[in-house]
């Protein structure tokens, strides 16, 4: 009796419905959530530095950083600083991303390559990118070229790795489908393989340009008279903590906005996922 009357209310509450999403668990967007996060953090540095909690000498005001920000606007060193940067930032990460992701591409489809190079991908990219900066000043010149290749030299082996694990990762049931149905190579790769390598290459992709701000500041700060990295160096010297506060917080902004391009290029490319 006991199992008809389960199979009974089993029948009444029907079927549970479970909605599919190619992506799995497809997160929401909370952008506000981050937004606050950062105002509850700048609030409580406010606080402490004004209760006298957080010393003067370790962290400076948020109100004085942002009076150094509006002097740096007025007086229109902010631009001179932020141009050149960013042109460095652009040029050094598109070579070595584009690199990257050709020589990835490579590895991972054809075996000659792989067995050449992965083992020279293997001994490169351990090595402190920032140590080989003199080496590129006595290649390159102390100019602007030397940081241009420290830059995409740094940017274009974490995506070589990262690109060739994507392409590793393809699931092998989907290019053994294409093959029966009668596509042809270069069919595969096109509609198969880079698709579905995409998420991989892109995750790459922010790990290598948050690389690349890293060693832009390093590439700044030898020889360098205009430049966020070159504006630190100089507020450290002086140990003026607001504008060397005002750098980072400049160089957090730029990582933000690099990330959130990539979040904006994933959303464009990978919509099939949901």
């Amino acid at each position: 009796m006991a199992d008809t009357g389960l199979s009974r209310n089993t029948n009444t509450a029907g079927p549970m419905e479970v909605r599919f999403r190619g992506g799995g668990f497809a997160p929401k967007s909370r952008r506000w959530v981050g937004v606050l996060v950062f105002v509850v953090l700048i609030a409580l540095i406010q606080w402490g530095t004004e209760s006298g909690w957080i010393s003067a000498l370790t962290l400076p005001k948020p109100t004085d950083v942002l009076a150094t920000f509006g002097e740096l606007w007025q007086s229109g060193l902010l631009f001179k600083h932020l141009q050149p940067s960013l042109t460095r930032l652009a040029v050094g990460a598109a070579i070595g991303a584009s690199a990257g992701i050709a020589i990835g591409i490579l590895i991972g489809l054809f075996s000659y390559v792989r067995a050449g190079l992965v083992p020279l991908v293997a001994a490169i990219f351990p090595i402190p990118k920032i140590a080989l900066l003199p080496l590129f000043v006595i290649w390159f010149g102390i100019d602007e070229g030397s940081k241009y290749a420290l830059i995409a030299f740094g940017t274009c082996t974490p995506t070589v790795v990262a690109t060739y694990g994507a392409v590793d990762n393809v699931d092998r049931s989907l290019i053994r489908m294409g093959q029966s149905f009668g596509l042809s190579w270069l069919s595969i790769v096109r509609k198969i393989v880079l698709p579905g390598a995409m998420p991989g290459i892109l995750s790459g992709l922010r790990i290598s340009l948050a690389i690349a701000i890293i060693l832009l500041v390093a590439a700044e700060m030898l020889g360098a008279e205009y430049g966020i990295g070159a504006y630190i160096l100089e507020a450290g010297a002086l140990y003026d903590l607001e504008r060397l506060f005002a750098g980072v917080v400049i160089l957090s902004l730029l990582g933000v906005i690099v990330s959130a391009s990539i979040g904006m290029i994933e959303r464009r490319v990978l919509g099939w996922r949901t």
